[in-house]
């Protein structure tokens, strides 16, 4: 580890850049989220984490706070990284624009004001580039960049990168920069086939929880058991019975609700694991061929998490840490091009 590359992962949830950062060669030296069960993960897993973890909101989160924290001055910060939560900007979510949650990207943006380090990393949906994030995301680049900081923002999807998963999300790298410009370029997508549902989980179907932490199987309702096993791999709710279609799913409503209830295809990356990825009513999070939603685990690896970091909470906590994370990979692939900078 090149104890010079000193980080700060901000909303850090259970780790997933942090991980990637690390893996990279950066030193994580510290990192806060506002979700305890997140931090409990994260710290549970010190083989992936060395820095210092902490329960904060960072909306009383300054410079001054983590030197508090960490027992002395910060002194120089070489990355920023931090994915702030994301409802409020998703292309899923109906309703008032004016969502709390928001404004998180903007504190982000203060911190990073605040300490200056050589590079900030920022994570979010795609939705981020759309009508109800721009207000926010020009505000972030009016300000940085008024800072001194030269900004790129570009969509990605994980699985151009190794991850099994079809994950879009925006990637903003911002550099402090004397002339406005900056030396950070995005990684090229791998030219090899990508990774797929079957590559990733299908030795996991012989093993439980006994082998893997985070890999128990849930049985579904006996509704739901009749509607998994009436839909083929890779297919959705569209092709479901009408007497097993939800009446507010059915054709004759006039909104098809497409991508609930249905199963994996093996030989495709994953559609986007979600928070809510445990429910087989939330997406197309039915296991390929087995009659049940896929496990934590499961989830855990088309996130590209290994095998031995364990999830601490509950299981709706555990879903939301493992679909709110940014994959490992993905991250790794992100810090290379970070530190070849530095």
């Amino acid at each position: 580890m090149n104890n010079n590359l000193r980080t700060l992962d901000c909303f850090c949830g259970a780790g997933g850049l942090s991980i990637g950062f690390e893996k990279a060669g950066f030193d994580v030296i510290y990192a806060f989220d506002i979700d305890e069960a997140s931090i409990k993960t994260y710290t549970h897993n010190p083989k992936y984490h060395h820095g210092q973890a902490f329960v904060r909101d960072i909306y009383k989160v300054t410079k001054r706070s983590i030197e508090e924290d960490l027992g002395h001055e910060l002194g120089k910060i070489d990355v920023m990284i931090g994915g702030p939560p994301c409802q409020g900007f998703s292309v899923q979510r109906r309703g008032d624009d004016n969502d709390p949650r928001n404004n998180l990207i903007l504190e982000y943006c203060r911190l990073i004001k605040e300490i200056t380090p050589q590079f900030f990393v920022l994570e979010n949906v795609g939705g981020l580039m759309s009508t109800r994030g721009k207000p926010y995301v020009k505000t972030l680049l009016d300000t940085l960049s008024a800072a001194g900081y030269a900004i790129q923002m570009k969509k990605v999807t994980a699985s151009d990168f190794g991850v099994p998963q079809d994950r879009k999300r925006v990637i903003i790298v911002g550099e402090l920069s004397v002339n406005g410009k900056g030396h950070f370029e995005y990684p090229t997508p791998l030219v090899a086939p990508k990774v797929t549902v079957r590559e990733a989980i299908i030795d996991l179907m012989d093993k439980d929880e006994n082998d893997v932490p985070n890999h128990k199987a849930d049985k579904l309702s006996v509704i739901n058991l009749k509607r998994i096993q009436a839909i083929a791999e890779g297919e959705g709710q569209d092709s479901l019975p009408d007497e097993l279609q939800l009446n507010c799913h059915k054709k004759n409503n006039g909104h098809r609700h497409l991508d609930t209830y249905g199963r994996m295809a093996w030989d495709k990356p994953s559609p986007t694991i979600t928070a809510r990825f445990d429910s087989f009513s939330r997406g197309r999070f039915g296991h390929p061929v087995l009659d049940r939603t896929i496990t934590l685990r499961e989830g855990a690896r088309l996130q590209t998490f290994p095998d031995d970091f364990e999830f601490l909470g509950s299981k709706v906590e555990v879903a939301r840490q493992i679909g709110n994370a940014v994959p490992p990979v993905l991250a790794e692939k992100i810090a290379e091009k970070v530190k070849e900078c530095l």
